[in-house]
């Protein structure tokens, strides 16, 4: 059996917290034979565990506690600390494989609760589970969220060589914001989704590189945003933005200046990974 889990970009700008789109990079896990105690076979370095503490497992023993240990190997294209949904792919899969392996014939909606009660928000984990576009918010313990077809758009994602961990980036954003710059970053929100809805990308582009909620406070942490976001705007991109709390940038292109933006941003920096991608339209998969 093999669970397969899509990358993720979160907030889109504005959509802070809540926009997110499942993108086609994969943490991809072969379940194996059973064995005495778990292990996960992966290559992806010292800092991610091989035995039981991985998060995977901890993950799956947490919904079906009394399962057989089984010998797992992982491979995953999605780099960890970059914003693209490392972690939430791995939560994702461990909800996926206590699934199988426990026959719990858990729905969709259970798997994006529970998911989304390990990761705090449903922005990452639902479309890791559902797939394409999914807006959400987490409101008293209660997700609310709507699952929604992307416009078609070539997708490029500038992923640095240099880490930036999600608490770190999330320690330079203010406590507080004044009403009325709350209201400004509320409407340009929801333009940016009424026009994602409408298929209206130059204007979703617009308002994606507007947002009031958390860009410019990261600013300084991620300096190559602003200047990705010039460049490629010249070239005819619709937009640029974080990946969730970055480092990696998001940039959304008509599919005929994609070859073209994709060559620029490669001679901008040549120790970066920049890759073409597409909307993953089905989430979490399980092949046997």
């Amino acid at each position: 059996m093999q669970i397969r889990v899509p990358a993720t970009t979160a907030n889109l700008g504005p959509g802070f917290d809540s926009c997110g789109l499942a993108l086609t990079l994969y943490l991809v896990l072969d379940v194996l034979e059973e064995t005495d105690e778990w292990i996960i076979e992966h290559t992806l370095g010292a800092g991610i565990p091989n035995d039981a503490s991985n998060v995977i497992i901890e993950t799956a023993l947490r919904l079906a506690p009394d399962l057989v240990p089984h010998r797992l190997k992982m491979t995953c294209d999605i780099p960890p600390a970059r914003g693209l949904g490392s972690s939430s792919a791995a939560v994702v899969a461990g909800i996926e494989l206590a699934d199988q392996l426990a026959n719990l014939a858990l729905t969709k909606q259970e798997k994006v609760r529970f998911a989304a009660e390990i990761e705090g928000h449903p922005d990452n984990v639902a479309p890791a589970v559902l797939g394409n576009l999914v807006v959400g918010a987490k409101l008293d313990d209660t997700d609310f969220y709507v699952r929604h077809l992307f416009p078609d758009a070539a997708i490029l994602v500038f992923i640095p060589q240099a880490e930036l961990l999600t608490a770190d980036s999330r320690a330079v954003l203010p406590d507080q914001l004044s009403y009325k710059d709350a209201v400004q970053a509320s409407a340009i929100a929801n333009v940016m989704i009424a026009a994602v809805l409408q298929n209206d990308l130059k204007l979703a582009g617009q308002m994606m590189e507007r947002d009031r909620w958390h860009e410019s406070y990261r600013s300084r942490l991620v300096p190559h945003l602003n200047e990705i976001r010039e460049q490629t705007r010249k070239l005819g991109a619709y937009a640029a933005c974080l990946s969730g709390a970055g480092p990696t940038v998001l940039i959304f292109t008509p599919h005929e200046k994609a070859a073209k933006i994709l060559a620029e941003l490669q001679h901008y920096d040549d120790t970066a990974t920049v890759l073409r991608l597409e909307v993953d339209g089905s989430g979490a998969r399980i092949i046997k």
